[in-house]
């Protein structure tokens, strides 16, 4: 029901019976001599519209969220590149969200040394990577690296 809601006031129709109320509304203040009470009709019916709107407009975020975060997870997983462990991260507390952005912050860092930005898609293959350039050893596979070549 909630979604139908949120799609239907969403609408156009439901933006021209919201238009079509207020100018009603505006009409009748000569009748009703702009009273109280007419003023307050208004202010009641949009007070109660919009915290009934808050509420339907969560629900629906909420929802496209969860849908965005099983299409990501998907990818993720679909991705033979993709590490895994990111899947399912939105889960973590916000202090461990924040160390996983510093790693991947040093990850970005690693990969500005690098003349092709395709040359590693995961945290560890980056890791072998960069521990390969900077200790001199050769010897590393296309598959160690994660390299698309």
């Amino acid at each position: 029901m909630a979604t139908r809601i949120t799609a239907w006031t969403g609408s156009s129709m439901a933006f021209g019976v919201a238009l079509g109320i207020i100018l009603v509304w505006g009409l009748t203040g000569p009748v009703f001599k702009y009273s109280d009470t007419w003023q307050l009709v208004i202010n009641t019916g949009t007070t109660i519209v919009t915290f009934l709107m808050v509420f339907l407009i969560q629900k629906s975020q909420n929802k496209d969220s969860k849908a965005i975060q099983l299409k990501l997870n998907e990818l993720i997983a679909a991705s033979r590149f993709a590490s895994n462990r990111m899947v399912d991260i939105e889960d973590l507390s916000e202090a461990e969200l924040d160390v996983l952005r510093k790693f991947y912050r040093k990850l970005a860092e690693m990969s500005e040394e690098d003349s092709d930005i395709h040359k590693s898609h995961s945290i560890d293959a980056a890791q072998r990577l960069h521990r390969h350039k900077t200790s001199g050893i050769s010897g590393l596979t296309q598959g160690d690296t994660g390299s698309q070549e």
